[in-house]
């Protein structure tokens, strides 16, 4: 019975440390709109760029550490930018992390292929 328990206690402890690991992307598209809703102005009525836009898109950034996250936080983008259609200022849409002081490695846009995401 002993050895059980060991064995249970082993599983349980491989499971923890791999689950980081293993994990899918942890972000959800509502993350992901409700951090980029005051940017909407911004990108798609030219108003001037919110401070809570630039907040946002820092704080998005800071969540999407893994690939999944990175990946599924661009599908979410893509996903957005069609949503908006010909209402989205593409040029505010792209240049949106470089006014707010972020790097990504992609520009967001309706064509983005988010599978070469890293």
């Amino acid at each position: 019975m002993a050895g059980l328990m060991k064995l249970a206690c082993l599983v349980l402890a491989c499971m923890i440390v791999a689950g980081p690991i293993t994990a899918k992307a942890a972000l959800s598209c509502g993350t992901v709109s409700s951090s980029l809703a005051p940017c909407i102005g911004y990108l798609t009525q030219g108003t001037p760029l919110p401070l809570a836009c630039c907040a946002g898109v820092k704080r998005l950034n800071s969540m999407a550490r893994t690939t999944p996250d990175r990946q599924q936080a661009c599908r979410c983008l893509v996903g957005a930018a069609n949503a908006l259609g010909s209402g989205l200022n593409t040029g505010r849409a792209s240049g949106l992390p470089k006014a707010c002081g972020v790097n990504i490695p992609y520009a967001i846009s309706k064509n983005t292929n988010c599978a070469i995401v890293r």
